[in-house]
């Protein structure tokens, strides 16, 4: 814990403490030595005398209005010019604080964490409680639409890293009493805030809790990678690589699911918002199908269906067709290179190459903006002419991967992307090892491996298994929103219809 437990009430009744100023001069001492004001640059104080008693305001540079603390300072030294009972000063000091927002509390651990998350506590000279005032203003920036989740039509807002503004990008799009945003601390050092959101009259009781007991049940110093950090600590994925939650940063998705009972957890500083439970078909879904008509969103739909397969199998199954010509009939024979051009072996080839590709998607990340155009002619030249000419690589080879690594881009979850490459790599090894046997075992691994994942007890390819033909109809075709199921059993909403 930060400091020891204690109540401002036993602070003040410690021993030999028998005046008014050495009250709040006791607080003060205990500031300084436990949270560092004075020691720490932006954690300070500011001591005002209203009606013949101290009052001292302690807050966080950087994290605070200074606007909201000019005027607070300001109606608290006019009190001095309005009133003169220093008998009631407490509650004239209440009365006249300008804020929508005061809480009171006795708990001084309470208030120095509010303290440290960018709220100013009040002490007022001989009064056993804190004041409690809202005046955060993080550092962050506007809501902006997400790169990853970018449509050519609807909203260009987006969460950002700030929970409170990230809660009202919610609210805003759920205007219902029943909407609940609950916020719980996690970590020991970092107090860290998680909301947890869930419309009260759909979303399942019993995840509420579960997912509420597990957030509680951290034990940590604190969550310095944010939401997927808390993500290994409320679900056990072990190393398996396939998502089990969805991650949004886009209010209308989360808006959606919230509608559909699924719960969303926010976790300050973080802008990527937890979905839970979720299918594998969640995470191949994206909202510009349904910013287009039913038809239109079946088709891209589709195409992203497609894209996500090759992504998986096209790889290994060119390579099984190129190492065993006689499964290819007559008309087909042109695909896999008629004679070895290269001068390593296909398998390499293809390992290599699909590396390169990897490697270059992780240059791409870390190269600062004005190089990414020099980078993009690099990879075109050295690995789309020069490694053909060299007979590093062959043609066809190029190809394929490259297509394969379109499909990977299509896929609208990165974490699922990069699962499909894992098992892409897996079905080529077993390809090459075994051949058709080989291929057949690895992708029946595969499928296998991707029933056997539950998300809070939901299974992963539900509605194809367990087969439920209504859902899956509305997962292959985009059916128009008043026709649409709009709450999935999966998530056993108490409500099952609007």
């Amino acid at each position: 814990m930060l400091v020891k437990s204690i109540g401002v009430s036993q602070l003040f009744k410690q021993k030999n403490s028998p005046v008014k100023i050495n009250q709040i001069k006791r607080v003060e001492k205990y500031m300084r030595e436990q949270v560092g004001v004075g020691e720490s640059f932006d954690a300070d104080f500011r001591e005002v005398i209203v009606l013949d008693h101290k009052i001292h305001l302690y807050f966080v540079n950087g994290l605070c209005d200074s606007a909201i603390m000019v005027e607070l300072l300001k109606v608290l030294v006019q009190i001095n010019d309005q009133d003169f009972d220093p008998k009631d000063t407490v509650s004239i000091v209440r009365n006249r604080l300008i804020h929508q927002q005061l809480e009171e509390t006795d708990d001084l651990n309470q208030a120095i964490t509010s303290m440290l998350s960018g709220l100013v506590i009040i002490f007022i000279e001989n009064y056993d409680h804190v004041m409690i005032l809202d005046v955060r203003s993080y550092p962050g920036r506007s809501p902006e639409e997400p790169d990853t989740e970018r449509v050519v039509r609807g909203s260009r807002d987006g969460y950002t890293e700030n929970i409170i503004e990230n809660t009202a990008l919610t609210r805003r799009r759920i205007r219902d009493k029943r909407l609940r945003n609950e916020i719980l601390q996690v970590g020991d050092r970092s107090k860290t805030d998680v909301c947890i959101s869930y419309i009260k009259d759909i979303a399942d009781p019993e995840l509420i809790d579960i997912i509420k007991k597990e957030i509680k049940s951290i034990k940590t110093d604190g969550l310095s990678m944010a939401d997927k950090a808390l993500e290994e600590y409320i679900v056990k994925q072990g190393f398996n690589p396939f998502p089990i939650v969805r991650y949004t940063e886009r209010p209308d998705v989360a808006a959606s699911h919230l509608f559909e009972g699924h719960i969303v957890i926010m976790v300050d500083t973080s802008p990527s918002m937890i979905i839970t439970p979720t299918t594998f078909f969640h995470h191949v879904q994206h909202a510009e199908e349904y910013r287009q008509s039913p038809a239109s969103g079946s088709f891209v739909r589709w195409i992203r269906f497609i894209g996500i397969i090759a992504s998986v199998f096209l790889l290994p199954f060119w390579y099984l067709l190129s190492i065993e010509q006689g499964l290819l009939p007559e008309a087909l024979s042109f695909i896999g290179p008629n004679e070895q051009t290269g001068n390593i072996p296909l398998f390499l080839q293809i390992i290599l190459a699909d590396v390169g590709v990897e490697l270059m998607r992780m240059a791409a990340i870390h190269t600062p903006t004005p190089l990414s155009t020099a980078l993009g002619l690099i990879a075109a030249v050295l690995i789309g002419d020069i490694a053909i000419e060299v007979g590093l690589f062959t043609s066809e080879v190029i190809l394929y991967v490259a297509v394969a690594a379109v499909g990977t881009y299509a896929t609208p979850s990165y974490e699922l992307s990069i699962a499909n490459k894992l098992a892409r790599i897996f079905i080529i090894l077993l390809t090459f090892a075994f051949g058709l046997p080989g291929f057949l075992v690895g992708s029946t691994v595969y499928i296998l491996a991707l029933a056997s994942v539950t998300s809070f007890n939901v299974p992963y390819l539900w509605p194809f298994i367990p087969f439920n033909f209504r859902a899956l109809r509305q997962i292959l075709v985009r059916y128009s929103t008043p026709s649409k199921e709009t709450r999935p059993s999966i998530t056993h909403p108490k409500q099952k219809e609007e």
